[in-house]
């Protein structure tokens, strides 16, 4: 069943996080996310909401890549009960995909939380403050039609935070709703 991403006031100030890269082992913190506009996609394998987008999130962490843009993934779902989550999967589906930027996973589901994510993909944009100024969809396309993928709304979005322009136009992601372990759901 499909979920949709929730309104988050616009302002919210970014929650703190170290999570573990799947692919290099290291870990990655806030902190270390230093560019002007940061991008955090709530994402998985398994969904096809994000398996229809997945093409497009890499080519847009490469048309950024180098810049003053950050871009991070970011793995929540119980990967006991989707294996196909798990970080070996993810570093193998990322490398085949060709994400140019960090995918890590979020064992505890801690970062989700603090987040509010509820689906996959669930993206989040930061200002240079890290405050919010975006959560919404990468573009209309979706596993039942046939809308090109484009991330135009994320683009559009990326490109409003860096001229530190407000984005009044926020249409809210679709999704596989995250992955909860057992005890951890929300609410």
């Amino acid at each position: 069943m499909a979920t949709s991403s929730q309104s988050t006031p616009l302002s919210t100030k970014m929650p703190t996080f170290q999570l573990r890269d799947v692919r290099t082992g290291e870990d990655v913190a806030s902190d270390m996310l230093d560019g002007s506009a940061l991008v955090v996609i709530f994402m998985c394998n398994h969904c096809p909401y994000v398996k229809r987008i997945a093409e497009g999130l890499a080519s847009l962490g490469h048309d950024v890549a180098g810049s003053d843009v950050d871009v991070v993934g970011i793995s929540a779902n119980d990967a006991d009960t989707y294996p196909e989550d798990s970080p070996e999967n993810l570093a193998r589906a990322s490398d085949e995909v060709g994400y140019p930027f960090p995918i890590l996973y979020d064992d505890t589901q801690e970062v989700a939380r603090a987040f509010g994510a509820v689906c996959t993909p669930d993206i989040f944009v930061f200002d240079h403050e890290r405050k919010l100024t975006y959560r919404g969809q990468f573009d209309g396309a979706r596993p039942s039609n046939d809308v090109p993928v484009t991330g135009d709304d994320l683009r559009a979005a990326v490109e409003a935070t860096l001229a530190g322009e407000e984005i009044t136009d926020q249409i809210a992601s679709i999704g596989c709703g995250i992955k909860w372990k057992p005890g951890n759901e929300p609410g």
